[in-house]
């Protein structure tokens, strides 16, 4: 197995647990954005610090590296890292959450959210990063997919919401960026501790500022603040993060966008939902893109090219 198909299996791993999550926080719109934030933000960065203590615990006895970066580079790379991801991963979640509250269908915020896959060539055009004719035609593929597969009814009129959930997009663009800059240089556990201690701070500040929560509102909520603290927060993002180690960002994206399938798959197995068949041939366009994104197109091209020769 190649280091792109693995870590492209785990960015997969990542989405289905966020497939599922859309269903947890749609039942905690009933509290506010940030509070919810707040609640799941401070339980991923207990279960992240666990973590690493565990990852010590286990490279010690094998005779590995283990510990905090003494190098003062690696330390840079990871608290401005650290930082920077949790900073743009706060307000991504923050307005997610703000425009599911608004309007809690989880298929069009999972559609509008998913147009990342789009943003992210694009941002990287900007950046001096091209993608080929293989890869633009995955996102086609993806975005059609989306499209049959959340949109039963098209668009309508454009709502608040809407605009809320663009920029969600928008933000987690730059998010995944951010982590395709800074994963190749420093532990992914430790990255992602240090995004969400950050997504935390952040989340307190926003929800005294903004909120008045009560100790009602989170034991009313903490079956979905649960999921989405330790499985979507700690475990997902995490896998985000070392997935994402080398892989190019454009694929990432169409792998992490395979949230909307799960989602809709989570709906068919675990609340009995039935699928059209215009939906399964939305998950079907979807996973194309996907497995399309892995093969070798530029060797094959290389390698046909050199038999010509």
């Amino acid at each position: 197995m190649t280091k792109q198909t693995r870590n492209t299996l785990l960015l997969v791993c990542g989405a289905l647990i966020w497939g599922l999550a859309f269903t947890a926080q749609s039942l905690g719109a009933g509290m506010g954005a940030y509070a919810f934030l707040f609640g799941r933000s401070w339980l991923a960065v207990a279960f992240l610090l666990a973590l690493v203590a565990v990852f010590d615990a286990v490279n010690r006895r094998a005779g590995r590296p283990y510990g905090w970066p003494k190098a003062r580079q690696e330390k840079r790379d990871l608290w401005l890292g650290g930082f920077l991801c949790g900073t743009m991963l706060f307000f991504a979640s923050a307005t997610q959450q703000i425009g599911i509250n608004m309007n809690p269908s989880t298929a069009k915020a999972s559609f509008i959210t998913a147009m990342y896959v789009v943003l992210v060539p694009l941002v990287g055009l900007l950046l001096g990063r091209r993608a080929g004719p293989q890869i633009w035609l995955c996102v086609a593929l993806a975005v059609g997919g989306l499209y049959l597969l959340c949109m039963k009814n098209g668009f309508g009129r454009l709502e608040a919401s809407d605009c809320m959930l663009l920029l969600c997009a928008l933000l987690f663009t730059f998010q995944i960026m951010l982590v395709a800059r800074y994963s190749p240089r420093v532990d992914g556990v430790r990255l992602s501790f240090v995004q969400f201690l950050t997504v935390s701070v952040w989340s307190t500040v926003f929800m005294l500022l903004f909120e008045t929560p009560t100790a009602a509102d989170f034991a009313a909520n903490v079956w979905p603040i649960l999921f989405c603290g330790i499985l979507s927060s700690g475990v997902a993002y995490t896998l985000q993060i070392v997935g994402q180690n080398g892989l190019n960002p454009t694929i990432a994206s169409l792998a992490m966008c395979l949230e909307s399938v799960f989602g809709a798959l989570g709906g068919w197995v675990i609340l009995h939902q039935v699928l059209s068949l215009r939906e399964i041939a939305g998950c079907a366009l979807i996973f194309t893109a996907v497995v399309l994104a892995q093969l070798p197109a530029e060797a094959l091209a290389r390698r046909k090219a050199d038999k010509t020769a």
